[in-house]
């Protein structure tokens, strides 16, 4: 009988740590240096806007995003329970991430000016592309109307375009820290050689470590099954 992996068991749990480590330095970075997200306003809103940003990006949308990726890695149950926590999550995540990019579009720069950088064009690249895949991912697992076969052609898609959009959500937050700390340090408001850009560079790590673990464990074969023992007697060949 097949059992669960036990490097797969081992990817979950480093998955885990790996996520947990992520959202105390994006905690750490948010709350502890609140002054960096907008040293050029003055206004309490503009500063709660610009912190939540990162937040619900990093915490909400990556990380959720990830979870519900693992969902069918770990969750015991039916396919269908599976298939709706799965659902439920990433549409937590859908929320997370529309709602940080308004968060960002609110700020007194506007909208307009937060269309000239690469870290925002990957960035509403992204949310569409999970936008688009939440929405099929609904309409063929969850239409009562939908031709089994139609979902067997749409799986493999649908596993690509997800993975393919997770890993796009982790380089736009890349990009969007380098973006943020090189602003900082031409500006002179954070040294290269001080703690705030230890926590950038360290969380930038655990984003990129994150990536490769939720991939892996998502393509990694679930169970693994009892190897055949092979037996030679009188010079042939047998299994047993």
């Amino acid at each position: 009988m097949a059992s669960i992996s036990p490097s797969l068991l081992s990817l979950l749990l480093f998955a885990r740590v790996s996520a947990l480590i992520v959202a105390v330095l994006v905690l750490i970075w948010a709350l502890s240096y609140k002054s960096s997200f907008h040293p050029r306003s003055h206004s309490q809103e503009d500063l709660i806007y610009a912190v939540l940003h990162p937040l619900l990006m990093v915490i909400g949308f990556i990380l959720i995003s990830g979870e519900a990726i693992l969902v069918h890695r770990w969750l015991p149950g039916s396919r269908n329970s599976k298939k709706s926590v799965h659902l439920c999550l990433q549409g937590v995540a859908l929320a997370s991430g529309v709602f940080g990019i308004w968060t960002k579009f609110h700020g007194e720069d506007g909208i307009v000016a937060n269309f000239f950088s690469l870290h925002s064009w990957m960035g509403l690249i992204c949310i569409s592309l999970f936008a688009f895949q939440w929405l099929m991912g609904f309409l063929s697992f969850w239409h009562r109307g939908e031709v089994r076969t139609i979902r067997v052609r749409i799986l493999p898609w649908h596993v690509f375009v997800g993975l393919y959009t997770y890993g796009l959500a982790v380089v736009t937050a890349e990009t969007g820290l380098l973006e943020k700390l090189t602003f900082l340090q031409t500006k002179g408001i954070v040294l290269k050689h001080c703690t705030e850009s230890m926590v950038v560079n360290s969380l930038g790590i655990g984003l990129a470590l994150l990536c490769g673990i939720v991939i892996l464990a998502a393509v990694l074969p679930k169970h693994q099954t009892p190897q055949s023992k092979i037996m030679y007697s009188n010079g042939k060949c047998s299994s047993s």
